[in-house]
């Protein structure tokens, strides 16, 4: 299982477009320390759209609270980082999988990623960009994860309109 992990996320759209993405993409979604919004704020409910209810969406006070809470293997995006995320192998359906982001402005702590500093990865980006959205890292990183997971439990064809959907339209011309 999947599980992202936000860090003292600043943004409510951000936060909101990250459920949306954890629904679509089967993810659970953790969020550790302070926030200045909740679940009921406007602009997070507006990107989240209809999916706030289909993600389990857990809240840790402290990392400490949320390391003792929580096992699995964890990883920590960062652009300190030496690697690069496609060159950890996420693709253990039967394990978790924390993917730990930091807040908009400053990250995760410093601290935390030293400690870690072995399970740090990075997004490649041109040399003077100096960060991606988070919620954009999120998808990528996220993506990734799936993809080597096969796909696990996600459809890979059109669902709701039918697979065929494009061609039937022709037929009714």
């Amino acid at each position: 299982m999947n599980h992202i992990v936000l860090f003292e996320p600043e943004k409510p759209a951000n936060v909101g477009n990250i459920i949306r993405t954890c629904m679509c993409l089967g993810a659970d979604l953790v969020v550790v320390g302070y926030t200045s919004f909740d679940i009921s704020d406007k602009s997070l409910k507006r990107a989240g759209m209809d999916y706030l209810s289909g993600v389990n969406i857990t809240k840790y006070d402290t990392f400490d609270e949320f390391f003792a809470n929580t096992s699995g293997e964890y990883r920590f995006v960062t652009r300190y980082s030496k690697k690069v995320y496609s060159e950890f192998d996420l693709s253990d359906n039967n394990k978790d999988y924390y993917l730990l982001f930091g807040r908009e402005s400053t990250g995760l702590p410093h601290d935390l990623l030293r400690k870690n500093f072995e399970k740090t990865m990075r997004i490649p980006m041109v040399a003077n960009a100096r960060s991606l959205n988070l919620a954009n890292s999120v998808a990528i990183v996220l993506s990734e994860a799936i993809r080597q997971q096969g796909f696990n439990n996600l459809a890979t064809s059109e669902q709701i309109k039918g697979e065929d959907f494009l061609f039937e339209e022709d037929k009714k011309s």
